[in-house]
């Protein structure tokens, strides 16, 4: 008995609509690359129900005669390639003739389709891919391709379809960079009856970006021009103060065609290398053109991975476009805050500075001196363990501004010579009482009343401890950002959150809709109070108490690029990466002024082994012996 069965047509139909098309947002992009190719100027692009439901797609372009009309639906079948010579340097966005074929093999279709300068059009019904109806009808010219109920005979892939918030999204997206890589084509797109957006058309792309990316976007690129031989790159490319915290915004388009390239997105962010905080990414929109027939996209069905014959000169010709537009930057530019953010900074800065130590303490921002020793525990008695803060410590508190530490810290305590194992027991901490508080060096009279002495601090950064004939330099950012960590994660609680003076508005992809939607729950737990705010934003209308509210939108921007890029595969996962960004916004920054007894706590928390990795695996402190410095120093060979 034979094994091997040849599969009936209109199942290798359905079978290969799958690699064509995925979800709705691939009909828009097909039908949208058709009418470009038909020479349109004017495209109106229209959904219901996030497009399973209903998309329909109207152009004025060039039109089908009558008896192209039905052969169009067969596959392969295609105006745009005669023969193998034609793949060498495809000049069209579509060439395979599969797009049409595939859209109808799963839906139900209506085509009214018009030729330039003939008298009638013709009106074609298709339902999983046969011809139902093809008649005669009165039509403008151009085509009005209508598609109703997608995937209704293939329910596999009907439920696998996200929500109709998140496909709709999808679509509104895919159709975005369609238009985004064709300026001089004016673009219109209708959801449920309401515009989402318009491009005008007018051929330039500063205003075809300005109108579809939205002002704020906008006004954070630079101009980027440059070109080689045959090859021009052209477009923007965001300032490096304004880098995002994903590659959402990063758009790239070669001959038109919007694509994915690793190779460009390399070139990119190696320009920026050294003009970018880590963990931040450019924004750009970026158009190449070149020779057809040094691109290769037929590679994949759905057209958006290509190869290029030159690598190496198309990688350096992206990068240096984009070194030369950040080098012709006007640096000395101000930076202008919004009205809200000088409101909440800068009367505290000011008022800060102007304060002396005395009126700091009385306006209740510190514990004075008399309070802070009839607070002090008595020698010896238990106390918790770092992180936390307890009613006989005294505690330091300063404004809500760039110097906050929003830690509550012992003024003196020492540290058990004790050595535990971390992860397994708290430090044993032993508290005595200081006897001047404003110098730590003065405190340690004698060996016997601390196993160590607070030197100070280096470039407000590295805190320096000479402990039993070793210096010891201690990162004070990567040591309190663990604290943080281990803090977090040990409470059995939800994390205390604090609401935003005004909620931040997030502009959100359909994917991050869809991450957000999954991770409410835990975000919530964690501090963090979203909403969603339109079709495409969310509002962030709280974050943890302990994270000043600056940090509050690359802290929400950097936990959705973890969520995205895979790293939290379950929801412990999940709320480890999310408690990793949250203790590292609320840890001291390097730079920052910190007091003594905030370096004091740290030191000790490093010196009791408790703490000697960051989260994400540095080391916290390196460690210099007396040795390591005689021989520095040539005093020993």
């Amino acid at each position: 008995m034979a094994v091997i069965n040849i599969l009936d047509p209109h199942v290798a139909d359905m079978i290969a609509a799958g690699e064509v098309v995925e979800r709705p947002a691939s009909v828009i992009k097909e039908l949208m690359e058709n009418a470009f190719d038909a020479g349109a100027k004017n495209i109106t692009v229209e959904l219901r129900g996030g497009g399973a439901t209903y998309i329909r797609v109207t152009d004025d372009g060039c039109g089908m005669a009558p008896e192209d009309a039905g052969v169009a639906f067969l596959r392969h079948a295609t105006s745009k390639l005669h023969d193998e010579k034609g793949l060498e340097a495809i000049q069209t966005m579509g060439f395979r003739g599969e797009a049409l074929a595939a859209i109808s093999a799963v839906s139900h279709v209506e085509l009214r389709t018009r030729r330039r300068g003939d008298a009638g059009g013709t009106l074609v019904t298709l339902t999983a891919g046969e011809i139902q109806e093809m008649e005669p009808a009165g039509c403008p010219e151009g085509t009005t391709m209508i598609v109703r109920d997608l995937f209704f005979n293939t329910p596999a892939r009907l439920k696998f379809l996200k929500s109709d918030r998140a496909e709709a999204s999808a679509c509104v997206q895919t159709a975005l960079r369609c238009a985004l890589g064709r300026p001089e084509v004016s673009v219109r797109l209708l959801r449920d009856g309401k515009e989402e957006f318009f491009s005008p058309g007018d051929g330039r792309q500063d205003s075809c970006v300005y109108t579809l990316l939205g002002r704020e976007l906008a006004s954070t690129l630079l101009p980027c021009k440059t070109a080689d031989g045959g090859l021009r790159v052209s477009g923007f490319v965001s300032s490096p103060s304004a880098g995002r915290g994903s590659r959402s915004a990063q758009y790239f388009f070669c001959n038109g065609r919007t694509i994915r390239s690793q190779l460009l997105q390399a070139a990119l962010e190696q320009a920026y290398k050294n003009t970018l905080l880590s963990g931040r990414f450019p924004a750009c929109v970026l158009y190449l053109d070149l020779g057809y027939a040094s691109v290769d996209v037929n590679v994949h069905p759905a057209k958006t991975e290509v190869k290029f014959s030159q690598e190496k000169q198309v990688f350096d010709l992206v990068y240096n476009a984009v070194r030369l537009a950040l080098e012709q930057e006007n640096r000395t530019a101000e930076v202008v805050p919004t009205a809200a953010t000088r409101r909440l900074v800068e009367p505290k800065a000011d008022f800060y500075r102007s304060m002396s130590a005395e009126s700091f303490r009385a306006n209740h921002y510190a514990v004075d001196k008399p309070r802070a020793a009839a607070a002090a525990p008595r020698v010896g008695a238990p106390r918790p363990s770092y992180g936390g803060s307890s009613p006989s410590s005294a505690v330091l508190r300063t404004p809500d501004y760039a110097e906050q530490t929003r830690l509550d810290l012992p003024v003196s305590p020492k540290v058990s010579p004790v050595s535990t194992d971390f992860g397994k027991t708290s430090p044993d901490f032993t508290t005595f009482p200081a006897k001047n508080v404003e110098n730590p060096v003065q405190n340690v009279e004698s060996a016997q009343e601390a196993p160590y002495k607070l030197l100070g601090e280096a470039m407000n950064t590295y805190i320096l401890v000479e402990s039993e004939g070793r210096l010891i330099l201690i990162d004070k950012h990567a040591a309190h950002e663990r604290m943080n960590f281990d803090r977090l994660k040990a409470m059995d609680r939800r994390i205390t959150a604090q609401t935003l003076l005004e909620p931040i508005p997030l502009r959100t992809t359909p994917e991050d809709a869809e991450l957000l939607e999954q991770n409410a729950a835990l975000l919530q737990e964690l501090g963090f109070e979203l909403e969603p705010f339109g079709e495409d934003a969310w509002l962030l209308r709280a974050v943890p108490a302990d994270m000043a509210a600056g940090d509050a939108r690359a802290a929400a921007e950097e936990i959705l690029e973890k969520l995205r890029s895979g790293k939290a595969p379950d929801a412990q996962s999940a709320r480890d990466e999310i408690l990793h960004t949250v203790a590292c916004k609320a840890a001291i920054k390097a730079g920052w002024n910190t007091s003594d007894a905030e370096r004091r706590h740290i030191a000790e928390a490093v010196l009791s082994g408790a703490v000697k990795y960051c989260p994400h695996g540095r080391p916290v402190s390196v460690v210099l012996s007396r040795r390591d410095l005689d021989k520095m120093f040539k005093r020993i060979v």
